[in-house]
């Protein structure tokens, strides 16, 4: 018996929902088998990082820390995958941005008026996320030029260019030879919700409603689909196809880029190591889990950023590594996309779908 991939001609509302569930609970089984080959008790582990997450309120806090930077670039890379545009530089997106925000922070105060500095130093964040998001974008549309490698690359000279600065020019003279830049000044720095949690989280929010809205309800959202189903399609139907792909890889950056400049505005105060910790990476996964629903990359981040908070428990609580938390990462990330291929596709026998084609087509038997 033959069997084969067959395209859903609609997407099933069940699947949807139940497809990420069951890929999500085969990932927990796929860890707590590598759980006990490493000797821990599965249900214990993940005890001890639901409760470093979630159980106490400074715990939740932490995790809504991780969850901005998440929510923004799942954004941002959710959008690209609509396109089939393959964006794997949200983590160099969001380091330049962090980048131009410090810029704003550290030298622009000498002339603007402070209540000016802070909504500056964020739209300039995300105007250089949208540009270096742009870059690609521009080869990928004149010239063809695959982006993946090239969104890929660009991240590392992104992390490379922040490390010259705050280890050279940018470094604070009273820092006493640390690395990093000066701190930025009050006028700045975004105002927090609770604990280390600031209001990047209410921007994240409703950009995830708003970029819903323009998916789902707007023609602008319904072009992008039919890009992302097929460029042949697009061009007949009169898409402007290549500045549509630009227009929407440039918001798909600034997405990636407001990550980065409400991490150095909220969270460090200053640009310093530390601002690259695979945040664009794990959008990945988000965009993924979130089968590219705007709405959903909310939750979703929040999980994320739960498992990345909860690895400390794991190293401390249980004595194993705290990259375990990396690794469950990893093992959701597979069964997502396998189950991703049956949201899409059926599997039907070779000789069913025959029949049915002979069926369907003109002429056929009723």
């Amino acid at each position: 018996m033959r069997l084969h991939f067959e395209k859903r001609k609609s997407l099933s509302i069940g699947a949807l929902f139940l497809v990420p569930a069951i890929s999500f609970l085969a990932s927990l089984l796929l860890t707590g088998l590598l759980l006990v080959a490493f000797g821990a008790d599965p249900m214990a582990t993940y005890a001890a990082m639901l409760k470093g997450a979630f159980g106490s309120g400074r715990a939740f806090t932490e995790t809504l820390v991780k969850a901005v930077p998440l929510m923004l670039t799942g954004l941002g890379v959710g959008l690209a995958f609509k396109l089939r545009f393959w964006n794997i530089g949200a983590e160099g997106q969001l380091v330049v941005a962090g980048v131009a925000a410090s810029w704003v922070a550290l030298f622009w105060n000498s002339w603007m008026p402070p209540f000016l500095l802070l909504p500056a130093a964020l739209l300039v964040g995300c105007m250089a996320g949208a540009l270096w998001a742009g870059i690609p974008a521009l080869l990928k549309t004149s010239l063809k030029v695959d982006e993946t490698l090239v969104t890929l690359m660009l991240n590392y000279v992104a992390i490379l260019f922040a490390e010259s600065l705050y280890y050279g020019p940018w470094r604070d003279p009273k820092g006493f030879g640390f690395p990093g830049s000066a701190p930025f000044p009050d006028s700045v720095l975004l105002p927090h919700i609770a604990g280390r949690a600031h209001i990047g989280l209410y921007f994240a929010i409703a950009l995830a409603l708003i970029l819903w809205f323009l998916i789902n309800r707007t023609r602008w959202g319904f072009e992008l689909k039919i890009i992302g189903s097929s460029h042949k399609a697009a061009r007949y139907q009169g898409i402007s196809v290549e500045r549509k792909i630009l227009a929407a890889i440039l918001l798909s950056g600034a997405l990636c880029g407001l990550a980065g400049a409400t991490e150095v505005t909220g969270i460090s105060h200053r640009l310093q190591q530390g601002l690259s910790v695979g945040y664009g990476y794990t959008a990945i996964i988000v965009a993924w889990m979130s089968q590219l629903n705007p709405l959903a990359v909310v939750p979703v981040s929040i999980l994320m950023a739960g498992l990345l908070v909860g690895g400390d428990q794991v190293q401390m609580k249980m004595g194993l590594p705290a990259a375990m938390s990396l690794v469950m990462q990893g093992m959701i990330l597979f069964p997502m996309l396998a189950g991703s291929l049956f949201t899409e596709f059926r599997i039907r026998r070779a000789g069913k779908a025959a029949k049915d084609a002979q069926t369907m087509a003109p002429g056929g038997a009723a």
